[in-house]
């Protein structure tokens, strides 16, 4: 079925009012939790394909992030449904006044290949649940996690309520050729860019995650061992195919050779002494993306690693010392297993050096230091993070996820994903049996002029 008309079918299953009903959105995302469930042996196989991905990481980072949140929204929709009443003011009397939420309508989900099913389903799961129709557009880059997104969810679903459009550019340029109610994207920035303008001609909302150079500072008073151990986890999970991933450490010059130590150590204690024999270490994506980070490193610079497997697209976790931000790999995002590692004199430094760059997805602070953890919390603008830990801050339903500027706009998860997808209705039901004359002409300007202000004041 042509994609003009998988939409022109949803519209019309939208506009009958069937997504509606509370009970229909529940129902529905009953039926999604027991497709991810029946299909978790599937999921782990597909990743393994598309990404070398093994089926402990799988679940731990796709399939069971889906699960809970589609259980976290199955528990608390009832709760975002209801309208909210709201103060009217006295000048208004007698009204009373709620914001209502009201599903945009047809919704466009396009999901990047470095969590394919992820991030395919968690935005189906919040636009079903606002009770929209959903067209879900996977990544070609990800062809069996797309082709199982795809028979898992016209399994699940009739196509006029939710759709699978798979392909590449050609079908991403005329799925954005359409007029969507709205559009969640998730990928590159080039291509959130792309996605904006078609937007903009249409008036069309959005939420774009995107992603960024997220930086890592580690000053002198960070339990050096643990910041570390915490630091390889984050960096090169999904080998380092991550947009929230650690992208460069900016650290105390006096703590370097030592946090250098540790990271060396703990890529050895969490990979193994031949990190490209370890059956839990992925691979990346594509040719086109191993020729791309391994020509970001600089074998002049190597701290660790810097090895690699062409033949099944491996790249060694991979630090690099004395970067500079002129250096290529300080460039763009580095998306693949390589740590730069960064200088600075003074803690006070990091503040102009990160003022001028583009305002990253996420930060990460490893300090024991109350006042400094305070200062980069407040001064310095990116989406989200953790202090003394890196990438989890993404792992609850109960805060929203997104970026800032460069990085993004809007938010998901829990409650802000329901919201993201929803549009907020203002009502006043004023009522019939008083009708104040203080806003009808001609104006009293003694006894009503004296309630107006009375009541504006």
């Amino acid at each position: 079925m042509k994609p003009e008309t998988i939409l022109e079918r949803q519209r019309a299953f939208f506009l009958s009012g069937a997504t509606l009903p509370v009970e229909f959105r529940l129902k529905m995302l009953r039926r999604l939790y027991a497709a991810v469930k029946k299909y978790e042996p599937e999921i782990a196989a597909a990743l393994q394909a598309d990404l070398g991905k093994s089926e402990y990481e799988s679940f731990m980072c796709e399939s069971g992030f889906a699960l809970s949140e589609i259980g976290y929204m199955i528990k608390h929709l009832r709760g975002y449904a209801r309208r909210k009443v709201v103060c009217t003011p006295l000048a208004q009397f007698p009204s009373v006044s709620w914001r209502q939420p009201t599903p945009y309508g047809n919704v466009l989900i396009m999901s990047p290949w470095n969590y394919p099913f992820l991030l395919s389903v968690e935005p189906l799961c919040n636009a079903l649940a606002a009770g929209n129709t959903a067209i879900v557009k996977p990544s070609a880059y990800s062809p069996a996690t797309s082709a199982l997104v795809e028979r898992m969810l016209s399994e699940c679903f009739p196509p006029e309520y939710v759709a699978v459009v798979t392909g590449g550019r050609r079908e991403n340029a005329a799925l954005l050729d359409m007029k969507f109610d709205f559009v969640f994207f998730t990928g590159s920035q080039a291509v959130g860019k792309e996605v904006l303008r078609h937007n903009a001609e249409r008036l069309t909302p959005a939420v774009l995650e995107l992603g960024g150079k997220s930086p890592c500072i580690v000053d002198e008073t960070a339990r050096i061992p643990l910041a570390a151990r915490r630091i390889v986890f984050g960096k090169y999970l999904n080998c380092g195919q991550t947009c929230v991933a650690p992208d460069y450490i900016l650290c105390d010059r006096r703590i370097k050779g030592q946090l250098i130590a540790e990271i060396r150590r703990q890529i050895t204690v969490q990979y193994g002494q031949n990190p490209l024999d370890n059956p839990d270490y992925g691979r990346m994506v594509n040719r086109k993306h191993f020729d791309r980070v391994m020509g970001l490193i600089d074998r002049g610079k190597l701290a660790a690693g810097g090895g690699s497997n062409p033949d099944t697209l491996q790249i060694e976790p991979t630090v690099m010392d004395n970067v500079t931000f002129d250096d290529p790999v300080m460039g763009e995002e580095i998306f693949g297993p390589v740590l730069p590692i960064l200088t600075y004199e003074k803690f006070a430094d990091i503040f102009p050096m990160l003022a001028g760059r583009p305002k990253p997805l996420a930060l990460y602070l490893f300090s024991q230091d109350k006042r400094r953890i305070r200062a980069v919390t407040q001064r310095i603008s990116y989406g989200g993070g953790c202090v003394n830990d890196v990438v989890v801050h993404l792992a609850t339903s109960e805060m929203g996820f997104g970026g800032v500027g460069e990085s993004g706009m809007g938010s998901y998860h829990g409650r802000f994903g329901f919201e993201a997808f929803s549009h907020y209705k203002s009502i006043l039901d004023k009522k019939t049996w008083l009708d104040l004359p203080m806003r009808y002409q001609p104006y009293d300007r003694k006894f009503t002029a004296r309630l107006l202000h009375l009541f504006l004041k």
